[in-house]
């Protein structure tokens, strides 16, 4: 999901950090050549197809943002190996924006200006994708982005811009939510509390909860939204212990998600049920970052999961343990997302035979398409219509637990006392 968009859906905004700039090239073996389109803007017999990507190296969202450089380079290694797309080697072109909104306007501009991309893939995080989907359509570029799905990103109305999750970041806790409430009344929980981080991907998923709780019945007993720059979340998470809530929900991003359960941890605040909207839904980063057994019993969203059952899984599986080493459960759900952006331009070219930025959308605005994270369709806008999964933390593994069709594992509630 990010979202992690967001909800796709993975990273942080806690202040802008001086700005890098880093170019990493991902080029695949060539491998047996496809039919080339006879249109001239599409591909011309032995020119590579490059694609311009900004993203965050250093930085507030280096970790996901590296996990998207994973993904990215892995689908171009794949895709060349099969012989390109229409016939054309994939190139990336990939450039650091330090997690800088202004670094990633002048990016992509010099992308496409000056090194004169085919295409443009997108950033991490609603913060960077609002400003570099405005410069894709400023250039008539399509712009296929694995995670930024927060409100403002849409209600931007560009109708060259999808987003690569199953749906709007801020629906990311709506699973949480329809599970809480499928509970028989004796069972759900009381009082609810609510951390969420002033960003425009996570604290509007704590406040789609918060309203559904509220209409339920369920009362609200501590509301705290903090700035990014917060350093230090034990004040806020100290004022919520207090209050003893049954259920913490948190609209977070990933540092302040760690930081928020280490103060937990010290404070031996332990609530009946846990859920963080984002940072959680890393399998590498949250037991590194908390610790292994603090992980335990907590809630969160995503798409993609090592146990999924999408066809293409089990190869994105073995062909990532084949570059990068590891198992499913180190890969972050984010490399998921860039992967899938691949497979979108990939299936455009299969059908239509052309590979063009007009193409890609006009392409893209119609029918569903399979890929790691789901069956995706889109409106106008590119707000896609699908739903998260929830997953918990259980045996040290993220599982699925709910919707009970897609279910790996019953809930676990409740949460387990944290491990110290």
């Amino acid at each position: 999901m990010q979202l992690r968009n967001l909800t796709s859906p993975s990273g942080r905004r806690r202040g802008l950090v001086a700005l890098a700039i880093a170019a990493v090239a991902a080029v695949g073996i060539a491998g047996c050549t496809a039919s080339p389109s006879a249109d001239s803007t599409s591909s011309a017999s032995g020119t590579p197809l490059t694609i311009g990507i900004s993203l965050s190296l250093t930085g507030d969202f280096a970790d996901p943002g590296k996990a998207a450089q994973r993904g990215y380079q892995l689908w171009a290694a794949d895709v060349n190996a099969k012989g390109g797309i229409l016939g054309r080697q994939v190139e990336l072109k990939i450039v650091n924006d330090a997690s800088s909104p202004d670094q990633v306007v002048t990016n992509y501009t010099n992308l496409i200006t000056q090194d004169k991309v085919d295409i443009v893939f997108g950033p991490f995080s609603s913060l960077l994708t609002i400003p570099a989907s405005r410069v894709a359509k400023r250039y008539g570029y399509s712009f296929i982005e694995p995670a930024g799905g927060g409100p403002k990103v849409f209600a931007q109305k560009l109708d060259n811009l999808f987003f690569v999750q199953p749906a709007p970041t801020t629906n990311g806790g709506d699973v949480f939510a329809d599970y809480i409430l499928s509970l028989p009344a004796d069972q759900q929980p009381k009082t609810a509390a609510y951390l969420k981080l002033d960003d425009p991907f996570a604290a509007p998923i704590a406040d789609n909860i918060q309203a559904r709780f509220e209409a339920a019945g369920i009362e609200t007993v501590y509301d705290q939204t903090y700035p990014s720059e917060t350093a230090d979340l034990t004040p806020v998470v100290s004022a919520m212990a207090a209050t003893n809530p049954d259920v913490v929900i948190g609209g977070t991003q990933s540092l302040d998600a760690f930081g928020i359960v280490k103060a937990m941890i010290q404070l031996k605040s332990n609530p009946k049920w846990m859920f963080l909207s984002n940072g959680a839904n890393s399998p590498v980063e949250f037991p590194d970052k908390v610790g292994a057994a603090n992980t335990e019993g907590v809630f969160t969203s995503g798409d993609w999961y090592p146990g999924s059952t999408q066809p293409s899984s089990a190869a994105f599986i073995k062909s990532y343990a084949a570059m990068f080493g590891g198992d499913a459960n180190s890969i972050d759900p984010t490399s998921a997302e860039a992967y899938s952006a691949g497979m979108l331009l990939e299936q455009v070219a299969d059908k239509t035979g052309k590979v063009d930025n007009a193409t890609i959308i006009s392409t893209l605005h119609s029918g569903t398409w399979p890929t790691l994270v789901g069956d995706l369709s889109w409106d106008k806008y590119g707000v896609p219509q699908g739903e998260y999964l929830l997953t918990q933390w259980i045996g040290g593994k993220l599982v699925t637990v709910y919707p009970d069709a897609s279910a790996q594992h019953a809930p676990m509630a409740p949460k387990p006392n944290w491990a110290g």
